[in-house]
């Protein structure tokens, strides 16, 4: 069983990352999600040697969505706890869309994802999680964006792009 306690503070040294995942909003604030084999996920993935959550974070939107990033910040971390696995951390940052390309495949795998613009109230509801810690990391994601972008206008449609 994998158990994920939901932290805003940094991730203390003696802790392993093994992800970086961003909650990445559009200038009308919707936020972007990945639908890969029906289900609606955040895009990341892990950080390279000697990257940074920020270069992490840019590098893997751009090799799944062909998206390009900026305005990133650092939101907190998901502490996970699986059986008989040293605990570790998977980082969660924000970011704001600076130029979205023509959809691709991924450069590493060669899967196509579909690229989804979804409310913010309704992004929980997309992403299903299960676990208290996962929706509080979204909770937080929001409330951070509100606060650094201050969105003038907030869209209420919902679109593949």
């Amino acid at each position: 069983m994998v158990h994920f306690t939901w932290n805003e503070c940094a991730v203390p040294d003696n802790v392993e990352i093994k992800q970086v995942y961003g909650v990445v909003f559009s200038e009308d604030g919707r936020i972007m999600l990945r639908i890969e084999d029906n289900r609606y996920k955040l895009t990341g993935g892990k950080p390279e040697k000697n990257e940074s959550y920020e270069e992490t974070l840019k590098r893997e939107y751009r090799e799944e969505l062909n998206i390009e990033l900026e305005d990133i910040h650092y939101l907190g971390y998901l502490f996970v706890e699986e059986n008989n696995r040293k605990p570790y951390a998977q980082v969660r940052m924000i970011g704001k869309i600076k130029k979205v390309y023509e959809n691709r495949p991924d450069t590493d795998t060669g899967r196509q994802y579909q690229r989804f613009l979804a409310r913010m109230n309704n992004t929980k509801k997309y992403l299903g999680y299960k676990d208290k810690a996962g929706n509080l990391a979204i909770d937080a994601a929001i409330v951070l964006a509100n606060q650094k972008y201050k969105f003038e206008m907030v869209s209420d449609t919902e679109n593949l792009i």
